[in-house]
């Protein structure tokens, strides 16, 4: 049930992000979710992507350093005290979330997350015995 993310490390200023899409872009790679996170130097922009390999190999070929990450896809309700209610069920396992980003598409009435945990295996578990649905990334990376 996990899910493969890209992250890319690029350089704090103008036009960094830019160039990253252009490449994916040309390389016929579609963006299903992103998330951007930075220090005044570098950033880390973390991607779900429908060809990881096509994506990791065009982005190393022009000279990004590129990491792999497994995630979590959730669908959680779309409603007031949806996401609380995953949360919820995380802090009474005491599962940590490391970080979280929202995916580009509902799943039916629900909303997609993508989650980091502290303990992978343990947050699917949970997750999955207190009846959540957890996306896997075949399915996640063709929505």
């Amino acid at each position: 049930m996990r899910v493969e993310q890209i992250s890319v490390f690029l350089e704090n200023k103008a036009g960094r992000l830019a160039e990253v899409t252009r490449i994916l872009s040309e390389a016929g790679v579609n963006i299903r979710a992103l998330s951007l996170a930075d220090t005044s130097d570098f950033g880390i922009l973390r991607l779900i992507v429908n060809d990881n390999e096509k994506a990791k190999e065009a982005l190393k070929a022009n000279g990004f350093t590129v990491g792999k990450t497994d995630v979590v896809a959730v669908e959680v309700e779309d409603r007031p005290g949806g996401l609380y209610k995953i949360l919820d069920i995380l802090r009474k396992a005491g599962i940590n979330v490391e970080y979280m980003y929202a995916f580009v598409q509902q799943s039916g009435n629900n909303a997609v997350i993508i989650f980091r945990f502290d303990n992978l295996d343990e947050a699917v578990r949970v997750l999955m015995e207190n009846g959540v649905t957890v996306i896997n990334g075949s399915k996640l990376y063709t929505m």
